[in-house]
């Protein structure tokens, strides 16, 4: 494979994965939109959605690439898609709660006692909810992942944008 075409891959895997996670960090914000305008807050940026997938997508993208050890290679593909789920969960929140330290550390002192105070926080629950949002998405790529992986290239489009064979319904 020339580099013409390992950009161009590269290219469209970052493009799948970021509409992918655009996708959910688009329903997070909705959702947070839908539920702030009860108390007529506005809310929402679609800058920060895209800009915040591509970022995902350009990590995960790097991180499947990662080895996380010979021991997980014995193990069910399950274990490796719930072992890397909580470690990009933890990645996650490491980050969304140095953001806010850094975000608080003029009003803290520095960004090591907001360090210290993070979880008490005014945002630690849009903390928790991102967090877990995320994680749900992450949990979600990595199970499609997994699956595209033992189906092969092109194995997950092959399985949801053909038609449904007669004989595979069940009623």
């Amino acid at each position: 494979m020339g580099i013409q075409e390992k950009v161009k891959h590269e290219l469209k895997a970052v493009i799948l994965v970021t509409l992918f996670f655009a996708a959910w960090l688009g329903v997070l914000t909705g959702l947070k939109v839908l539920i702030l305008e009860d108390y007529q807050i506005r809310f929402g940026s679609i800058s920060a959605v895209l800009i915040g997938a591509l970022i995902l997508a350009k990590v995960v993208l790097i991180l499947e690439h990662v080895s996380l050890g010979g021991w997980l290679r014995k193990q069910p593909v399950l274990v490796d898609v719930i072992l890397r789920t909580l470690l990009y969960a933890l990645g996650t929140l490491v980050v969304l709660l140095l953001e806010k330290a850094f975000e608080s550390r003029h009003e803290r002192g520095g960004v090591g006692p907001a360090l210290m105070k993070v979880f008490q926080h005014r945002d630690i629950p849009h903390i928790w909810a991102n967090t877990i949002c995320v994680t749900g998405a992450l949990l979600f790529y990595n199970l499609l992942s997994a699956l595209n992986r033992y189906l092969g290239t092109g194995g997950l489009a092959r399985v949801f944008l053909n038609p449904q064979k007669e004989d595979a319904r069940i009623d």
